[in-house]
């Protein structure tokens, strides 16, 4: 198979889709590898790395689309792309289809196969392809709400972890999975006084017995969301429902309820975001203010930190990608019904429920793809 990785031209986006590790262990698969040129700079990756890892260099992204049977990528295809793919080409990133119609309507109208990084599943229930950037996004948050919540950017003025006679930040972490629990850790070891929330109470009891005394647990409930809120110096939503919008769980009424300058950090705003208020902003121009409420809503929290996160999804996706390349897509997803989770869009067709939900659109059922 002919595998193509362009360069990501979202605004601020300095990840690449394929490291040259990935490329390695694909051409001594068999397969044929082709990289724009420049695509791993970003995390750090030269050409030369590519090459010398048995990769070929073409110049333009026009150039990758046209060559590739599959194209991976990080982020999902932007307008521009969504124009290259053709029919019976299989595309592989993130596409976080939900909150977003134009791009599922140009995927089922160019006749690709589309499987999403974040609906593909696990045996234990888990999201392999998300985990990876879930538990960046969660160790960014506090970091950049800490940023948020200074008085030069906005904020409140209030210093995370406090200083002797002053007590610490106040931060309210909605979402007790895997970005909730990162940001938890690393907002707890700033020094801040922290309280996550889940509607999972055996979720909570695990929180509970593995980091008892790092941070509180509490029901979220939403008379308790919005107590609790009152309070917060830092808000961080970390609440997913895989495939779909995710639920507002902050009212803009309620802002006026909140500390002048708090901060809103909205690690789900790939999803439509989990505040009312909530719209997808860049690494460039990351903050802005409603109602006297300080709102971090970047939609690619990882890119700020690229080679990292390079690093750690090709780690998670790298055996996915050579089972679709040395098997097709549709034995690979015979063969594994966590990855058949993984798709999306084929042949026009819509293929996840979720999805489908949130847009009002007809789905038909990955099995009946598969037996077609």
């Amino acid at each position: 198979m002919k595998i193509g990785c362009p360069t990501e031209i979202k605004p601020q986006e300095f990840r690449v889709g394929l490291t040259p590790n990935a490329a390695r262990e694909a051409v001594a698969h068999g397969h044929e590898v082709v990289v724009q040129a420049g695509a791993g700079k970003g995390a750090g990756f030269e050409d030369a790395d590519y090459v010398d890892a048995g990769a070929a260099i073409l110049d333009t992204a026009e150039d990758i689309f046209a060559t590739a049977d599959m194209i991976v990528k990080v982020k999902e295809p932007q307008a521009g792309e969504r124009k290259m793919l053709r029919e019976g080409q299989l595309l592989f990133t993130y596409l976080h289809l939900a909150p977003d119609p134009d791009q599922t309507r140009d995927l089922m109208e160019s006749g690709c196969t589309a499987i999403a990084y974040e609906t593909v599943t696990d045996r234990n229930g888990g999201l392999p392809l998300l985990a990876p950037m879930s538990e960046v996004a969660g160790r960014l948050a506090p970091q950049v709400g800490a940023w948020t919540l200074q008085k030069a950017n906005g904020g409140r003025g209030v210093l995370m972890g406090g200083v002797p006679g002053v007590g610490p930040a106040r931060v309210m972490v909605i979402g007790g999975g895997v970005v909730g629990t990162h940001a938890a850790r690393i907002a707890a070891g700033m020094g801040a006084d922290v309280t996550v929330l889940d509607r999972s109470l055996p979720r909570l009891r695990y929180l509970d017995d593995v980091f008892g005394g790092t941070f509180k647990t509490s029901y979220a409930s939403a008379g308790n969301t919005i107590d609790l809120a009152r309070e917060a110096d830092i808000v961080i939503g970390a609440v997913l429902i895989p495939g779909a919008a995710a639920p507002k769980l902050i009212s803009r009424a309620q802002l006026s309820e909140m500390k002048p300058g708090a901060a809103l950090v909205d690690v789900a705003i790939d999803q439509g975001g989990c505040f009312e208020t909530s719209k997808a902003t860049t690494h460039q121009d990351p903050v802005y203010e409603v109602d006297g409420i300080m709102h971090y809503c970047v939609a690619n929290m990882p890119g700020a930190v690229a080679r990292t996160s390079t690093i750690a999804l090709g780690n998670a996706t790298m055996p996915f990608m050579l089972n679709l390349a040395d098997k097709g897509w549709k034995q690979a997803c015979l063969d594994d019904p966590h990855l058949m989770e993984g798709l999306n869009v084929h042949a026009g067709k819509l293929t996840y429920y979720a999805v489908g939900k949130a847009l009002g659109i007809d789905v038909t059922s990955p099995q009946v793809i598969l037996r077609g």
